[in-house]
């Protein structure tokens, strides 16, 4: 589920629709919850599926570790990539803003961490990173970790809307991370390795 502080909003002919913050979102802030009506779907219900299916399958949803298919239900499907994404995925099923989101300003992904199955190069954004490759988990964990690490702390000291949607077990390890009992896992653990 996306953060309820959100809105599917129209952005332009090349991009189309994308999810904009309606609210102030602080950093620290779970953007994005993995939930009980999103679905998965494993390669072979991919492959069992009419090509029409397959397509919405590969425009709208993201591949696990294990390899499946996930989509959302809601409109968090319509979260655009970014090299200079806002919010990052963590190995616990929810994302994070990792900086301060203000209303009006897109929600955004680097798709680099959401197992794309083949390469594409993205909108200009001025970064060296142009185009997003299957394997980008791999070579930028590290940078999309210290980046998680910079603000989890932040978890517990600001609102938490979708907090009701974390399992008992999930909020456990959120704060056993915060008070230095537990390391903070690497976000390539939900890299899917095809190989």
């Amino acid at each position: 589920m996306i953060h309820p502080h959100t809105e599917l909003q129209f952005i332009s002919e090349e991009i189309g629709h994308g999810v904009v913050a309606t609210q102030f979102i602080p950093a620290g802030t779970i953007t994005w919850v993995l939930d009980s009506l999103d679905r998965e779907f494993s390669p072979q219900q991919f492959k069992n599926f009419d090509p029409l299916y397959q397509h919405i399958l590969d425009t709208y949803s993201y591949r696990n570790s294990k390899g499946n298919y996930v989509l959302c239900w809601d409109h968090g499907r319509f979260v655009n990539h970014s090299f200079k994404s806002n919010c990052l995925s963590t190995a616990y099923d929810f994302e994070i803003a990792i900086r301060d989101i203000h209303p009006g300003e897109q929600l955004t992904d680097d798709y680099g961490y959401l197992n794309v199955d083949t390469p594409f190069r993205a909108s200009e954004e001025g970064t060296k990173r142009k185009t997003v490759y299957p394997d980008d988990l791999k070579n930028y964990h590290k940078v999309w970790d210290k980046k998680i690490a910079a603000v989890f702390p932040k978890i517990s000291t600001v609102p938490q809307p979708l907090e009701v949607l974390l399992s008992k077990e999930t909020k456990r390890i959120i704060d056993e991370v915060n008070s230095k009992t537990r390391q903070l896992e690497s976000i390539l653990t939900i890299y899917y390795n095809r190989h």
